[in-house]
């Protein structure tokens, strides 16, 4: 599948502005139900856009717009298997974008030694179930009335 003008990076201090308002649409739409592992805020953007740690923020764009967030967190917290988090535009979903982000996710996380990562996913959300399912992972076991799926990176 071609992919034409599209980039994955690191978020950048400058990207605090589009962030925020890729976040803006992300609420409007009713997508925070799912995706919520920070408040979807301007200043929130402000903060992921200007941190330094060990976890890592990245960006899905396409022809200059954010159509994607995409996090692999834990490191910071001492933990060895980062906790993966992905958003896609509501607008730019159902073109494989999100494949797309999750293998560049993984890549970055064996890059960075990682073994295995984890998700959490509403058992109510078959759809992203069954798309993480398709990406290898299996769920084990259930936080906070979500269900927690492990990919092993080393398959």
């Amino acid at each position: 599948m071609a992919l034409p003008d599209l980039e994955c990076r690191l978020v950048l201090p400058d990207d605090a502005g589009p962030l925020g308002r890729f976040f803006q649409r992300l609420v409007t739409a009713g997508e925070d139900r799912f995706f919520h592992p920070h408040p979807l805020t301007v200043e929130e953007a402000a903060i992921r856009c200007n941190y330094c740690g060990k976890d890592i923020y990245y960006l899905l764009i396409e022809a200059g717009e954010i159509i994607g967030y995409g996090m692999l967190r834990g490191w910071d917290e001492g933990f060895d298997v980062p906790s993966l988090g992905i958003a896609i535009d509501p607008g730019a979903q159902g073109r494989g974008l999100g494949r797309y982000l999750m293998e560049f996710l993984h890549t970055s996380a064996r890059q960075c030694g990682a073994r295995h990562i984890r998700l959490k996913v509403y058992p109510d959300n078959g759809r992203a179930r069954a798309f993480y399912h398709s990406l290898g992972y299996e769920f084990f076991d259930e936080q906070n009335g979500q269900l927690v799926g492990i990919l092993d990176l080393e398959k």
